[in-house]
């Protein structure tokens, strides 16, 4: 399979192009002033428009692959054990043998991929493999057989193992949406499709917004009288969710609706750890939520020993994350008047999601 993108090389050319021309107008020393006019409404746009130039080289081109790769080596030379320690969580653990065993791994600078593992088939489930290093790795120490890798979205943070393990592992299949360009996909799935390993049943829910094809995937509980599981990608993490690159705050909106359909007692399983950074912004939408504050103290402690604060709760999570919150009037209220001209005008839950995420980035800023 070829690398998304190598059939149309315009993409990079012109981007490059179109890059080239933006820092020389905006590095020129002297200008007229229709040049000082363009170069004005070339700043006013220029971020908007080199994100979307550099995410369509990162999702269409090679340069996306490449950019992987160095921060998959600069990634493994700062942390040659993982950026964070991980608890495996073992489900029955009073039976003989245990029932289902989740074992997160540390991968790139924040990154979780997940091995799922049916402990008395000896089967195991990858969710997003990184680096194929740090999971084979696992998969050995295990002991276990590789049969399926379950991929989010396609950006390579989520799919670069994918090649390695599936030629490594010949019988391995590699599920994800058709609709993202998942590299060496062989079974596309759709919204509500099962994968079933050994006793695993894993359901696939589409949650399109940060890609066109992002899914979830959500390990059902009942067949090992346990908690489900819910791998969120880069959906939902720990007090926040993730960016919207292919979509609309409508779309983001339905697809967090989608998880919040799902009973609190599942464990959220995200693609990246955020948890510090994003309770710290929810403090500043809501200072006063008492169950932000206790959660902010138990990751504090957590991140001083560079543990992983996964998994978290769909109860915590509907308790202090400001983006599952949108129907709540206290959020309403903390941020301000609404759109309207006179701000009597009351925020739609799709205009409230996408003032958080622009608040959030101001904040990150600082």
């Amino acid at each position: 399979m070829a690398w998304p993108g190598w059939s149309a090389p315009w993409l990079w050319v012109a981007g490059c192009g179109l890059l080239l021309l933006v820092l020389v107008l905006l590095a020129s020393p002297r200008s007229c002033r229709a040049r000082r006019t363009l170069r004005g409404l070339l700043m006013a746009r220029s971020k908007r428009l080199l994100f979307r130039i550099g995410y369509s080289l990162y999702t269409r081109t090679w340069l996306g692959y490449l950019f992987y790769r160095q921060q998959l080596r600069r990634a493994r030379n700062r942390y040659p054990k993982g950026h964070s320690r991980t608890q495996p969580r073992l489900f029955n653990a009073h039976l003989c043998p245990p029932g289902v065993k989740v074992l997160p791994i540390p991968v790139l600078s924040d990154n979780y991929s997940y091995l799922i593992i049916d402990t008395q088939a000896r089967l195991a489930v990858v969710v997003d493999p990184s680096d194929p290093q740090a999971v084979q790795a696992s998969i050995e120490k295990e002991g276990v057989d590789l049969v399926a890798i379950l991929c989010t979205h396609k950006h390579w943070d989520h799919s670069g193992g994918n090649r390695d393990l599936s030629r490594r592992h010949q019988d391995c299949r590699v599920y994800g949406s058709p609709q993202d360009s998942i590299p060496y996909l062989t079974h596309p799935l759709c919204h509500q499709d099962v994968v079933s390993v050994g006793r695993l049943q894993i359901r696939a829910l589409a949650t399109p917004g940060h890609t066109q094809g992002h899914l979830v995937y959500l390990l059902d509980g009942e067949p090992y009288k346990g908690p489900s599981c819910l791998f969120s990608g880069d959906l939902l993490f720990l007090s926040g969710c993730g960016r919207t690159f292919e979509g609309t705050a409508e779309t983001m909106l339905s697809s967090l609706d989608t998880v919040l359909g799902l009973g609190d007692d599942t464990l959220l399983w995200p693609g990246h750890e955020y948890a510090e950074e994003n309770l710290g912004f929810a403090g500043v939408v809501e200072p006063e939520n008492l169950a932000r504050e206790r959660k902010m103290q138990w990751v504090q402690r957590q991140r001083m020993e560079r543990k992983s604060t996964c998994p978290s709760t769909l109860g915590e999570e509907r308790s202090y994350n400001p983006f599952l919150r949108t129907h709540c009037l206290v959020l309403q209220e903390a941020l301000g008047p609404g759109p309207g001209p006179t701000g009597d005008d009351s925020y739609s839950r799709a205009e409230l999601l996408e003032k958080l995420r622009r608040l959030k980035d101001l904040h990150k800023s600082k």
